[in-house]
């Protein structure tokens, strides 16, 4: 039984998208979207219900060794073909070596062994199902009207609809293969997949502006895929099993194994964007809002963390541990750092992003039960919370004709459905009694034990405080005279922003029972006798309701600006000296002076690197 669903998880979407593809029929377009992720959300809490699983593929007749081979072969090809399209010498320098080594591993070694299980089920690959197949669904859902605004607002005629849901759907059933495989092999194939979409969905609109940021992220991501390819290529030369669970509970052992986790890391960092690969996620902002949705909350950065967390116990105790806590944690303050300094919505976004999978990912090099179970609980509560971020941003943006902070000025007066949805996100991000707050506070306390780690956490902390703070304060700053709109959200933006809402509000509510219930049993697969019951996680919960003011239009005051106001107490206009009038407004200090991004990455990206290749020191060692 466990062995059909997982591939309904894999295989449904792909078929989904194909069927998609091949009938561009908008009524049936919405029947499979709306279908396929029902079915995905049902099969992913089945799965949710096993504690551990285990599932090989099908005896058929087919030799899958070889199918495997081929498959990645073409897949390779496919790569250097969009490379040399765009005519980018880096991109098509990588995806060549990649083929080589590919073509070496799988054909020149004649490596042939099967990996029993091929597919793995844990607390940890399920919980990524969960968000791959349920968020990454309702963002799917989301698209079917979205995108219809989209191509209207940007004239594009013919629609290009068919294949932007190819793409959407074939990376659900990719993050479902590459989450759910022990074969190395095939997590490869999965990964790589990813890749493929990643550049096709940033650069759907076929911009100059979005072929250049599709090709950075190709570029970046076929960095980490060459590092992978050498990972296994080692692995498979030094004669051990390319199995993820033979490197995880240490059954392939010495130099060898530690540098194959050193480049798998590397290749999770640059799939997760931490510095200095974080452009290719801030590049892929010029993609359609549920691209970046899709990208920074279930899919993509996710499977780069996903691997990272993975492995961590596989180098617990190594000097590699160190060096991800704190090539992680250097990201989490530098990119919150950079976020203070955005107006533009999706970059607050996209930094934020960066920022959270550095946490994750230090999580994982402080390398305990207590910072493993922070780590799941920062993938679970980021990924629902980022969803109905992204996703209330673009329906913002097709409101007011912006994505910029400062035009969401008083949007609680002019929008207030959309300004509540945006703010719920901003306060589950942040504040109590939100699951992130509480993974956040536990991450800090696993930190405890790496003093310098504890600091970068505060640091980055408090800047991320900073700018969600400046962003729900414009929100709910109305100007005078701001007159308040009816809008009505349509049944599909109805349909995905409520249900991310209404997790929201049982994550947070039920966050200590999540951790003991569901997070827990799986750390002790890795930590075993170490229950986190005994950590002193608690249930946060002071109520959203109480950050909640009403204000009487009877205790509003005019803005007074020493000047006579124009019009009236409720007018925008103030006289100022000399007669002249002047607009009222209201403008955030954004540090730029001492902190501006250019200087912040010029320094920033070379520590980065250098941290990286501390990180492959050790894995020499």
């Amino acid at each position: 039984m466990g062995g059909q669903l997982i591939a309904v998880a894999v295989l449904l979407p792909v078929v989904a998208g194909v069927l998609v593809y091949l009938i561009p029929s908008p009524p049936l377009r919405r029947v499979l979207v709306i279908a396929t992720g029902a079915i995905l959300g049902i099969t992913a809490m089945v799965l949710a219900g096993y504690e551990t699983l285990e599932a090989n593929l099908p005896a058929t007749g087919l030799d899958w060794a070889t199918t495997l081979g081929v498959a990645d072969l073409l897949l390779t090809l496919l790569l250097i073909y969009l490379a040399v399209r765009a005519r980018h010498s880096l991109a098509s320098a990588l995806a060549a070596l990649q083929l080589v080594v590919v073509g070496y591993v799988e054909f020149g070694l004649g490596h042939r062994a099967e990996i029993q299980p091929t597919f793995a089920l844990d607390r940890l690959s399920t919980t990524l199902g969960l968000i791959v197949s349920i968020v990454g669904s309702l963002i799917c859902v989301y698209s079917l009207r979205y995108m219809d605004e989209h191509e209207e607002h940007h004239h594009v005629a013919p629609s290009r609809q068919p294949r932007f849901f190819l793409f959407m759907l074939l990376f659900l059933g990719a993050m479902n293969g590459l989450v759910f495989a022990n074969h190395l092999g095939w997590l490869f194939f999965f990964w790589e997949i990813t890749t493929l979409c990643s550049f096709v969905l940033i650069g759907h609109d076929d911009t100059p502006l979005a072929r250049a940021n599709a090709i950075r992220a190709l570029w970046m991501n076929l960095l980490g895929g060459l590092a992978f390819a050498g990972a296994l290529g080692l692995l498979v030369v030094r004669g051990h099993e390319a199995s993820l669970r033979a490197l995880v509970d240490g059954s392939a052992a010495g130099g060898a194994a530690l540098l194959a986790l050193s480049l798998l890391t590397f290749a999770g960092f640059t799939k997760a964007a931490q510095m200095p690969f974080q452009s290719w996620l801030l590049g892929a902002m010029v993609a359609p809002t549920p691209v970046s949705a899709l990208l920074h909350s279930s899919a993509m950065v996710k499977a780069g963390v996903y691997l990272v967390v993975r492995l961590a116990p596989g180098f617990r105790g190594t000097p590699l541990t160190y060096a991800v806590a704190f090539a992680g944690a250097f990201t989490f303050l530098v990119a919150a750092t950079l976020a203070l300094t955005q107006t533009d919505g999706k970059r607050v976004l996209a930094y934020s992003t960066i920022s959270n999978l550095g946490l994750i990912i230090a999580c994982a090099g402080i390398n305990t039960s207590l910072a493993l179970a922070a780590a799941l609980m920062l993938i679970l509560f980021h990924a629902v919370s980022k969803a109905l971020l992204f996703l209330s941003v673009g329906s913002i943006e097709h409101a007011i004709g912006s994505r910029d902070i400062d035009a969401m000025e008083g949007l609680a007066q002019r929008h207030p459905k959309l300004a509540i949805i945006a703010a719920i996100g901003i306060v589950s991000m942040a504040l109590p009694p939100a699951g992130m707050l509480l993974a956040k506070w536990v991450a800090i306390e696993a930190g405890a034990t790496m003093p310098l780690i504890t600091v970068l956490f505060a640091l980055g902390s408090a800047a991320t405080l900073g700018f969600w703070a400046r962003w729900l304060g414009r929100l709910f700053t109305s100007p005078p005279g701001a007159a308040r709109a009816r809008v009505r959200l349509g049944p599909i933006y109805t349909l995905t922003l409520g249900p991310l809402v209404a997790a929201i509000g049982v994550f947070s509510l039920a966050a200590g029972l999540i951790v003991d219930r569901f997070l827990e049993p799986g750390m002790r697969l890795y930590f075993a006798g170490d229950a986190l019951s005994e950590t002193g996680v608690a249930l946060v919960a002071l109520g959203l309701p109480a950050l909640a003011v009403a204000i009487k239009p009877g205790q509003l005051r005019p803005a007074y600006m020493c000047g006579e106001n124009v019009g009236g107490p409720s007018s925008e206009m103030f006289y100022t000296a000399g007669e002249q009038q002047e607009r009222v407004g209201i403008s955030s200090s954004l540090c730029r002076a001492l902190f501006r991004e250019e200087s912040i990455v010029r320094w920033g990206n070379p520590v980065a690197i250098l941290l990286i290749v501390i990180l492959f020191g050790m894995g020499y060692r």
